[in-house]
């Protein structure tokens, strides 16, 4: 694994925690107000926050619009797409599941930088990755293999399974500046920017939501407390803690810090939702961590055929 500094694993942890209230809150707000329109709502408080900082991001000539496809792209990918779909998957699933799935976010790293960024996994690797899974199908099946047997999976499991892919897509973005490099941008343009194309992909998707007569929501002052929360924790300050450890650390490094998302779940299910966690989630949990602790062992060679 590669040498990254006290301070990295602290930004790493701090997203971590943040995304595991993600899960809680989301679960916290199923009934009082739909999953897409919290997306969107959840983005458009978050854009209002960042405005005053990066304004000039939106202008015309902006970076923003001469990257305009690869933000279109991370804002799916990223805040739009990720978010929607966790949303979404949290009405049928439970935030240990959601984020134990998550939580096999480095196998797709593994498989996503092979196939797109010309990052090939050693033997090790794989292996870590067949072990991960391993634990990823003890969740889907909740820990009955006649389940994965008969493809009986829960809706919301497999929806958090292409929301992780779609994570895993965005963290090598983060690795592949556009025309303009980010690192040349302050971090509120560059977290506005995506936020921004985000809150238009979230709209879309809530058009759609309000046309099927499914968007619905029951304000209050617990409801408009919790969206703040995600708008502002794990929209913007995990956000900018993961894009330093990403940075820092690498996207197959950093997305090891993910398993922590479940277990910091796994504590706040306990404490505010009530929701213990089973013996299969502890079995699951130990599998993919083992798995991603041997896949990250060995730096990936980098192909340079391309």
């Amino acid at each position: 694994m590669s040498h990254i500094d006290l301070r990295v694993v602290l930004y790493l942890l701090f997203a971590a925690m943040l995304w595991a209230g993600n899960a809680i809150v989301g679960r916290l707000l199923v009934g009082e107000i739909s999953p897409l329109l919290l997306s969107a709502v959840r983005c458009l408080v978050a854009v209002l926050v960042l405005l005053p900082f990066g304004v000039s991001i939106l202008k015309a000539k902006s970076d923003l619009w001469i990257n305009k496809k690869r933000f279109l792209l991370l804002g799916l990918f990223g805040v739009g797409g990720y978010n929607m779909l966790l949303y979404l998957a949290i009405q049928t699933s439970t935030p240990i599941n959601v984020t134990l799935i998550g939580a096999s976010m480095p196998i797709w790293m593994l498989l996503i930088g092979a196939m797109f960024f010309g990052i090939r996994p050693n033997l090790y690797q794989v292996i870590g990755a067949l072990i991960s899974i391993l634990g990823v199908c003890i969740v889907l099946s909740r820990g009955d293999w006649l389940a994965i047997l008969e493809v009986q999976f829960v809706y919301g499991d497999l929806l958090m399974v292409l929301a992780t892919v779609l994570w895993a897509f965005y963290s090598w973005m983060l690795t592949s500046p556009g025309k303009s490099t980010e690192r040349s941008w302050s971090w509120n343009d560059f977290l506005l920017a995506q936020v921004f194309v985000g809150l238009i992909w979230s709209s879309v998707f809530t058009i759609g939501e309000w046309q099927g007569g499914d968007m619905h929501l029951q304000p209050s002052l617990l409801v408009a407390l919790l969206i703040l929360y995600v708008a502002i924790g794990p929209s913007l300050i995990a956000y900018r803690c993961w894009g330093l450890g990403v940075a820092k650390a690498g996207p197959t490094v950093a997305a090891f810090f993910a398993n922590f998302i479940p277990l910091f779940t796994a504590i706040l299910s306990t404490l505010i939702l009530g929701e213990s966690p089973k013996g299969f989630h502890g079995a699951a949990f130990l599998l993919i961590v083992a798995g991603i602790a041997l896949s990250t062992v060995f730096k990936p060679k980098t192909n340079n055929s391309n």
